[in-house]
C-alpha cells in the first residue's frame, strides 16, 4: 500500500467513502469543501491513488480552564478563563479499511501536525475531541485522551502528544 496523507482535494472519489456513520460520511460528501473553503477547518484526506481510506479535520479552539485537570490548570495564568485548544473535530476511516490500523496511523498524523503548528504559529495547549460515540471514545483513551470535566469532549496534552510522536517514529 503507498497509503498518503494530504489535505483533502477534488481528484479523490468522496462519493464512494463510508464509515457506516451517517454524520460523518454526510459531513465528507456535502458539507467539506465549503468549510475549507470558509475556513472554518482544515481537512486531511488518507488515500491511495484517488482511494478515500479516511480523513480529519482540524481547527482551532478553546476549552473552559476549569475544565481541565488541576495538574494543567493550576500552571496556566489564572487570568485565563478559557485556553487554547487544536479541535480535532472529526475522524473516519472507510469500513472497507477497518481493522488495518489505520486509524490509529491517521490519529497520529493529526496529532503530529497539532503538535507541530502548536507554539509556532498558534498557540494550543492540547488536543480536544469530541466523541461521537462510546466506540470513538474507547478508541482515543487507548491514545491517552482523557475526560475533560462536566463536557464530554476528550483532551490530550501537548507533552503526551510530544511522547506519543517519538515513541512512534
Amino acid at each position: 500500500m503507498s497509503i498518503k496523507i494530504e489535505l483533502l482535494n477534488s481528484s479523490l472519489d468522496k462519493k464512494s467513502f463510508s464509515c457506516g456513520k451517517e454524520m460523518l460520511d454526510n459531513y465528507l460528501h456535502f458539507q467539506a469543501s465549503q468549510d475549507v473553503k470558509r475556513k472554518l477547518c482544515v481537512v486531511f484526506a488518507m488515500f491511495e491513488n484517488t482511494t478515500l481510506i479516511g480523513y480529519y479535520t482540524l481547527s482551532n479552539s478553546s476549552v473552559p480552564a476549569d475544565a481541565v485537570p488541576e495538574d494543567i490548570s493550576k500552571k496556566m495564568p489564572r487570568s485565563y478563563t478559557s485556553l487554547p485548544v487544536t479541535l480535532l473535530g472529526r475522524l473516519a476511516i472507510d469500513e472497507k479499511f477497518r481493522g488495518q490500523g489505520l486509524g490509529g496511523i491517521i490519529l497520529l498524523d493529526a496529532l503530529k501536525r497539532s503538535y507541530e503548528i502548536a507554539g509556532k504559529n498558534i498557540g494550543s495547549i492540547g488536543v480536544v475531541v469530541d466523541p461521537l460515540d462510546n466506540d470513538a471514545s474507547i478508541f482515543y483513551k487507548k491514545f491517552g485522551f482523557i475526560a475533560l470535566s462536566g463536557s464530554g469532549k476528550m483532551f490530550l496534552t501537548m507533552p503526551l502528544i510530544e511522547k506519543l510522536i517519538l515513541n512512534n517514529l
